[in-house]
């Protein structure tokens, strides 16, 4: 068997890859769906960014999950109790989504302070590599700031945060990955027409 790959095999895997821009397609309406879902601001959003939550646990425990098949040593077992815990975190977060959103809520002011001062100390520690460092040092004041804001408001301003955050991301998502579907679809195009 011969370890050559032509340029031939890179088309036809290309091909193959851009026969499939539906998904980008599909996974961006959902995006969109979950948008209008947390903008409208009712129990439905509040329940709707809890479940969000179980998916992100899900998804962690998946990873834990994989990495403790994997890594051998003592951190082996570190995978395997935090695959545990997100596995756990999950399950509350599907049976009980309104009160996993209001527990999020509860911790949000941290969270915004602890991701504003990585991101300062990334974007310091990138400006000899990164000419926009200077826009990660804003994004990271900005969180910073957010994050001292949220930890002196009620819940209610804690909540509207959320909501705004996780419905802008998912907004934002869902157009990227529209987008990004017919990229892919007119690359496929035109390997065919060239092929």
């Amino acid at each position: 068997m011969s370890d050559d790959v032509t340029e031939q095999d890179i088309r036809d895997g290309v091909q193959a890859v851009t026969g499939m821009w539906w998904i980008f397609l599909v996974t961006g309406i959902a995006w969109l769906v979950i948008a209008l879902l947390v903008l409208r601001f009712n129990e439905t959003s509040v329940d709707t960014v809890g479940l969000i939550l179980g998916l992100v646990f899900l998804g962690a425990a998946i990873n834990e999950f994989v990495l403790f098949a994997v890594v051998r040593g003592g951190w082996r077992v570190f995978h395997l109790i935090l695959a545990v815990v997100f596995v756990a975190g999950s399950i509350y977060c599907f049976v009980s989504p309104q009160n996993a959103f209001w527990e999020l809520a509860s911790v949000l002011g941290l969270l915004l302070v602890l991701m504003g001062a990585f991101q300062i100390v990334a974007a310091v520690l990138s400006r000899d590599t990164n000419e926009v460092w200077w826009l990660g040092l804003i994004v990271g004041i900005i969180e910073l700031l957010l994050g001292f804001w949220a930890s002196q408001q009620y819940y209610p301003a804690r909540a509207a945060l959320i909501l705004l955050w996780v419905g802008f991301f998912a907004l934002f998502r869902g157009i990227t990955e529209i987008v990004t579907a017919f990229q892919v679809r007119a690359v496929g195009r035109e390997l065919a027409a060239e092929g």
